[in-house]
């Protein structure tokens, strides 16, 4: 028995697939760089690797696996003298802009070579590597011209604020800043008119001077207004100045920062130094709420708006000023039949779920007609229909309406259409059918009437 099982084994090893896998081995074998990633000083080595079960273009991802790799030896050391060093001192800054780095790294690696690749049925590995002298000396050419063309952009801005011209100054300012936002970590010194100066820590101190010179104020600071708003109850303005001198041009956002609603959300200064703030939405049900008017940094980035930048942006202190809202609760005056059979009932559910929606939405309702904004008028009756054994069937039919009241124009309308309710007696049968018709009401009708009423 003995025996047999033997010569199973040696005929299981001698197997064909067996046989072929260690050809397969043998013809094919592992590299050495597979086993022990290579080191040394001379090179920054990647080795990236994809699956072939996984996608067609298995090599693209091998090949972006390999420079992530490559790009993680590279590292982003900060010095003590540079900007960073210098913006925040918890450290959360620096950390941001050294994951933004990172990641965009693999965009400006140039000139590495494949040096070799190996592939089985089922994977691929590549493998690539950087001549760390080569990447200093394309690094330094790279840094060199980033540092002229913000040089240049610098001088520029130093003549437009000699000129009084902030905003010009400001825009010349942010875009040296965009020049050589991949250095902040190294101190970049040059002489400019006489002076040793750190031309990044020079653009980010002059951007926060000149915004400190500009004050932003809103007339008025606070407005009476109703949750509908009419276009005539906006009339705010934003205006910008610096020592009384009037800035136009300048570039301004607008967002709530207390309650909500929808604010045109970009504006530049006319000659007035002016813009008017266009909000033409209130959603919160806050009766204070606050749409905050500030210089919009951003813009002056434009499509070169990057996340170094942003990040840079969040350190400033930006000149603002808040106008505030005091929302009045729309009146709305709501009449109401509810009927079973043709006879009142005495319990108006529909009437009740609506005004409590409506309560709670921030309006108020008002028992006095003439003192409302918005007139609602509910009807809604429930007819007998056929009966199927011991079931028998009932039909509900609501018509809700709301106009306003100033000039009794219709602004929403909906019918509950037939809503069918079925039980053991024409009473409770009508029962669920109003029930079935709160359900419809609250799901799909009323969001609908409330945005009606707002717009």
């Amino acid at each position: 028995m003995k025996r047999v099982i033997f010569i199973l084994l040696i005929a299981v090893g001698c197997s064909p697939s067996a046989t072929k896998t260690a050809k397969q081995k043998e013809l094919n074998p592992k590299p050495s760089w597979l086993e022990l990633k290579p080191q040394g000083s001379l090179y920054f080595v990647g080795i990236g690797h994809s699956s072939k079960a996984e996608a067609n273009d298995y090599l693209q991802k091998a090949k972006k696996s390999a420079l992530e790799d490559l790009v993680s030896e590279i590292k982003v050391t900060v010095s003590g003298t540079s900007i960073l060093s210098k913006l925040d001192a918890n450290k959360s800054f620096q950390e941001s802009y050294e994951k933004i780095i990172q990641t965009k790294a693999t965009d400006d690696i140039q000139e590495f070579e494949q040096v070799d690749s190996w592939q089985d049925d089922r994977n691929y590995w590549v493998y690539y590597r950087l001549s760390k002298q080569r990447y200093k000396e394309i690094k330094d050419e790279l840094k060199r011209n980033a540092v002229s063309k913000a040089l240049d952009f610098f001088t520029k801005a130093k003549q437009a604020e000699r000129a009084g011209d902030l905003v010009q100054g400001l825009n010349f300012y942010f875009q040296g800043f965009v020049a050589i936002e991949k250095y902040l970590a190294e101190p970049i010194q040059l002489d400019f008119e006489g002076n040793t100066i750190l031309l990044t820590n020079e653009i980010i101190t002059n951007i926060q001077l000149l915004l400190d010179k500009i004050q932003i104020k809103v007339n008025p600071a606070e407005l009476l207004v109703n949750r509908r708003i009419a276009e005539s109850e906006i009339n705010a303005v934003a205006k910008a100045f610096s020592k009384e001198k009037l800035v136009s041009g300048l570039p301004l956002s607008a967002r709530f920062e207390k309650g909500a609603g929808v604010v045109y959300p970009t504006y530049s200064t006319n000659l007035k130094g002016e813009a008017k703030i266009l909000v033409t939405k209130i959603s919160a049900k806050d009766v204070e709420q606050t749409v905050k008017v500030s210089i919009n940094l951003l813009s002056f980035l434009g499509s070169d708006s990057s996340a170094v930048a942003s990040l840079l942006v969040k350190q400033l202190n930006v000149p603002s000023a808040n106008l505030i809202l005091k929302v009045v609760r729309p009146l709305i005056y709501i009449s109401s039949l509810e009927k079973t059979f043709g006879v009142e009932k005495s319990n108006q559910q529909l009437t009740n779920r609506i005004k409590n929606f409506m309560t709670n939405a921030g309006f108020e309702i008002t028992p006095e007609k003439q003192k409302a904004q918005f007139l609602m008028d509910i009807t809604a009756d429930a007819e007998k229909g056929a009966v199927s054994g011991s079931i028998y069937i009932t039909y509900v039919t609501a018509i809700i309406k709301v106009v306003l009241a100033r000039d009794n124009k219709e602004i929403y309308s909906t019918t509950l259409d037939r809503i069918k309710g079925f039980s053991l007696d024409y009473d409770r049968s009508s029962q669920e059918a109003y029930n079935k018709s709160l359900e419809i009401l609250e799901k799909d009708k009323m969001p609908l009437l409330l945005n009606s009423i707002l717009q």
